[in-house]
């Protein structure tokens, strides 16, 4: 099996790129920095990629791919944000700002798009079944949403949604081979999650590695009927 792993940096792309290198998939990583990732007990280590997600480093690293005839039969795109040193989510109507929204809008929206839309000559080409995978959050979920709040991640989840949905229509198409996965992980023992994990259970707070192996099995099992499907940790349909 090929895969492309985009974000690659993240706590739940690397149990990825593990969990496939152990085996014996083939792997590229992209990432912003290219890792010095020792090989897998089976010899193996992924090819890294580097790409600073502007537009143009997107079109290049496609560019590269293209060049090297590689077919993949999935690609997790796994870039997100939630939180910076000088943000937050935001809790009320008077937390939101212009520059909190742009940053989440594009890093958790616009920049998959990016590479679904760069990918696309290459994917639609592809002599096999192919699994486009975003990872999403139950938040984005428009139906669900009884809390508010977290104004900039929640528009941005269901922004991605959206977009991640559109595409797969565009997709569908042109091809019947690419179906495309929006995955909520769950709360998973990341970074991102860190500061908000003082009221998760211990059972309901993820490994990254546990998160890996449920998406993995979601994707080898993923229907061929829908373009396009959103579901959570245990295969289970997300209200959209």
């Amino acid at each position: 099996m090929q895969q492309l792993v985009i974000g690659a940096s993240s706590a739940i792309a690397q149990a990825i790129i593990n969990q496939g290198l152990k085996q014996g998939d083939v792997i590229v990583a992209v990432s912003r920095k290219v890792s010095d990732q020792e090989e897998s007990s089976t010899g193996t280590h992924p090819r890294w990629l580097q790409c600073d997600y502007t537009e143009s480093s997107i079109e290049a690293v496609c560019a590269l791919i293209r060049d090297s005839k590689m077919s993949f039969d999935r690609v997790t795109i796994c870039n997100g944000i939630l939180h910076q040193e000088s943000f937050s989510p935001e809790k009320r109507l008077e937390n939101v700002s212009i520059s909190h929204l742009d940053t989440v809008m594009r890093i958790n929206a616009f920049v998959p798009l990016l590479w679904v839309k760069a990918l696309k000559p290459l994917l639609r080409t592809n002599k096999k079944p192919c699994v486009i995978t975003a990872l999403s959050a139950r938040v984005g979920s428009i139906g669900d949403n009884e809390r508010g709040g977290w104004y900039a991640y929640r528009a941005s989840k269901a922004a991605l949604n959206m977009l991640m949905k559109t595409a797969a229509l565009e997709y569908r198409r042109e091809t019947t081979l690419v179906r495309f996965l929006l995955f909520h992980p769950g709360t998973t023992n990341t970074p991102l999650s860190k500061p908000f994990q003082k009221n998760i259970s211990p059972e309901k707070l993820f490994t990254p590695e546990y998160v890996a192996d449920r998406l993995m099995r979601i994707q080898s099992e993923l229907s061929s009927e829908a373009s396009i499907q959103f579901l959570d940790w245990q295969g289970e349909q997300v209200e959209w």
